[in-house]
């Protein structure tokens, strides 16, 4: 005789399965999400408003969006930034476009091929020291456009900041995009963590974006506070075909949006989005202060943002993993990666040194 299915009282049914006074430096997403956020969602909840981006929530987003990005923005909420990459590089390109972009970039790495599975793209990549493109590199790219034989470059996508932490002046982007324009190229900003740049530079996320040309962006909320989602933020209306209907073909088009919605007007109609992007960062530079101190330990970047990336003798990066969570971002050379987040506190990163001095001791 079957065993009977177990039955999970209502009251037992949702339970809590992590310790919360766990903590890492391993990304940004493994925080929760920020207290307001999810008041946020409490609002939106109750009632009904209609369905694929008719209610009020989105519709209000757009007029935030206008706030910091001027007011031919037009924001598509979407799931995720895998999700918002590749509709975004979608709606710029031809079929038969390219696109050219760091051999770092997040869209060359870490999207399993997304970019060239779902959206038929082809990437270009460029090698940088710094994880950013200059005009001089785009260039190493940046022909054959009457070649059948070869992709053509339409796109330059940049990411701010970058994967390796580093972090684009507006007078950088600015000779991107002038450059790009001038060959006949667009020009896409990955913004998954584009609130810790403007934190860093210390100007509004319009003075690297709209005020230089920028045509379409991905904004992130997910990294910054946000239980889930992102945007497609178009700037430039001419530079995209058909965005709405691409973005329902890729999979990304929410039917309820206006709990993506009403999470991104949270964070961004007042200073949510600064504020957490100022405590990340001040974290990240806590930490390498303290790391610093540390002999045997090299930073490899300017920490600019809220990522430190260094190098350590792999057996003491595998004890330390033992201890705090985190990634290394290349094995073989010890190298690591450290992330902060808007809840790291200066007692996780102060532990966090210290077990850093015990395990370079042992």
């Amino acid at each position: 005789m079957a065993d009977a299915p177990t039955v999970i009282s209502p009251r037992t049914a949702a339970r809590r399965h992590h310790d919360p006074e766990v903590r890492g430096f391993a990304s940004d997403n493994y925080a929760g999400a920020h207290p307001e956020i999810l008041a946020a969602l409490s609002l939106a909840n109750g009632g009904h408003q209609v369905a694929y981006g008719e209610d009020q929530y989105t519709d209000h987003l757009q007029r935030v969006m206008h706030s910091h990005f001027g007011a031919t923005a037009e924001a598509f909420p979407v799931f995720n930034g895998t999700g918002a990459n590749v509709t975004a590089l979608q709606a710029l390109t031809d079929r038969w476009g390219a696109v050219i972009c760091a051999e770092s970039a997040h869209i060359n790495v870490d999207e399993g091929g997304a970019p060239e599975r779902m959206g038929g793209l082809k990437l270009l990549t460029v090698p940088t020291p710094d994880g950013k493109l200059t005009p001089e590199l785009i260039d190493r790219q940046a022909y054959g456009w009457d070649d059948e034989h070869r992709a053509m470059p339409q796109v330059v996508s940049i990411t701010q900041n970058t994967e390796l932490g580093t972090v684009y002046t507006p007078a950088e982007i600015r000779a991107i995009v002038e450059h790009s324009h001038e060959r006949g190229m667009k020009v896409h900003l990955d913004g998954a963590r584009i609130s810790n740049a403007a934190a860093s530079l210390d100007v509004p996320m319009r003075a690297f974006t709209n005020a230089v040309g920028v045509d379409v962006i991905t904004f992130g909320g997910t990294k910054n506070g946000m239980l889930f989602g992102e945007a497609v933020v178009v700037l430039n209306p001419d530079a995209v075909s058909h965005m709405k209907h691409l973005r329902k073909l890729s999979m990304q088009l929410a039917s309820k949006m206006r709990f993506v919605s009403v999470q991104l007007e949270a964070l961004l109609a007042g200073d949510l989005w600064l504020r957490n992007a100022r405590h990340s960062n001040a974290m990240a530079a806590r930490l390498a202060a303290g790391v610093r101190q540390v002999d045997g330990v090299e930073i490899l970047h300017p920490v600019q943002a809220n990522a430190v990336f260094a190098r350590l003798p792999h057996d003491v990066g595998v004890r330390l993993q033992q201890r705090f969570r985190f990634y290394f971002w290349d094995e073989a050379a010890g190298d690591v990666r450290w992330m902060c987040s808007f809840d790291t506190t200066e007692d996780d990163v102060d532990s966090f040194v210290q077990a850093l001095k015990e395990e370079i001791a042992a």
